[in-house]
């Protein structure tokens, strides 16, 4: 019994150790391949693109559509998810899963997709760290080089370069909101052209845009 707490006690502390280093490491270095990206049977396209070099428009699309509470929380918003809770448990059927940027990012770089409730407790381990050594702006950065924007294409200028041929610096707020519109389901709606509830939901995101800025809402990226 003895010999198995000492095995578990090294296991965890070097999950932690290298869980640390991991952050730290990508703290300043580019993400170079992520798990969805090595499993995904259609190829990767992406090219890594500062920040600086992505529209805020796209920032304040990707805020609007997916975690309006972003600069407030601290990696987990409770109201989100009470409302997403709330709502599943209204209509029988999981269909909101109320995961912050911050989560998603952390589920995104160091993590599978799917659920459960062990990727659960790493993803929030993994988002307590970011949240406090990364920071919000690293946070967006990151996420925004990371997250499927397509069949086989991560990122938002791979995602730019795809649909619109040009770079993510040069995105239209209609366009922002198109490619901020299929986050959630990239396979399988559409950004150029959308009909029914994707090409409603990208008009509602583009609108939302001016509030995010308006409001400050994208205040702990544009400091």
């Amino acid at each position: 019994m003895i010999r198995l707490l000492r095995v578990l006690v090294h296991i965890v502390v070097w999950f932690i150790a290298i869980s640390l280093a991991l952050v730290i490491v990508y703290r300043f270095v580019p993400v170079p391949l992520t798990a969805t990206m090595v499993l995904d049977g259609n190829g990767i396209t992406k090219d890594w693109t500062p920040l600086a070099r992505i529209d805020r428009d796209m920032v304040d699309a990707a805020i609007g559509a997916e975690d309006s509470r972003f600069c407030q929380h601290h990696g987990f918003d409770t109201e989100a998810i009470k409302k997403a809770f709330e709502h599943d448990q209204r209509n029988g059927v999981v269909l909101r899963g109320g995961s912050t940027i911050s989560q998603q990012t952390a589920k995104n770089v160091f993590l599978w997709q799917g659920g459960g409730y062990f990727r659960k407790g790493l993803e929030a381990w993994f988002t307590f760290l970011i949240e406090h050594l990364w920071g919000k702006r690293r946070i967006m950065e990151v996420y925004l080089n990371v997250a499927e924007t397509g069949i086989g294409t991560y990122g938002v200028q791979a995602g730019a370069e795809r649909y619109y041929h040009h770079t993510a610096a040069r995105l239209l707020p209609i366009e922002a909101a198109r490619i901020a519109a299929i986050l959630p389901l990239p396979k399988t709606r559409e950004v150029i052209d959308p009909s029914g509830f994707t090409r409603r939901y990208g008009n509602t995101i583009a609108a939302r845009i001016g509030t995010v800025r308006r409001d400050g809402l994208d205040s702990c990226v544009y400091k």
